[in-house]
């Protein structure tokens, strides 16, 4: 192989590897971000189940009464 040859190939393996390097950042900014978003919704979810309980402790423990019109 001739220096040329060479000097190519390395360039080539050292533009992958800089894209390689750029995905690998990519994809850690958006499994950062997805953490981020799932964290968020199960707290939220969270606070819905304490409201929901709040709400079926506070209700009426009957079955509903039908609406005036019947």
């Amino acid at each position: 192989m001739t220096d040329t040859d060479l000097a190519a190939r390395l360039d080539a393996l050292e533009i992958k590897a800089a894209y390689q390097d750029q995905a690998i950042e990519d994809l850690n900014a958006t499994i950062t971000a997805q953490w981020k978003e799932l964290e968020r919704l199960g707290r939220l979810v969270a606070r819905l189940e304490d409201q929901l309980r709040e709400a079926q402790s506070a209700g009426p423990q009957g079955p509903e009464p039908p609406p005036p019109h019947y």
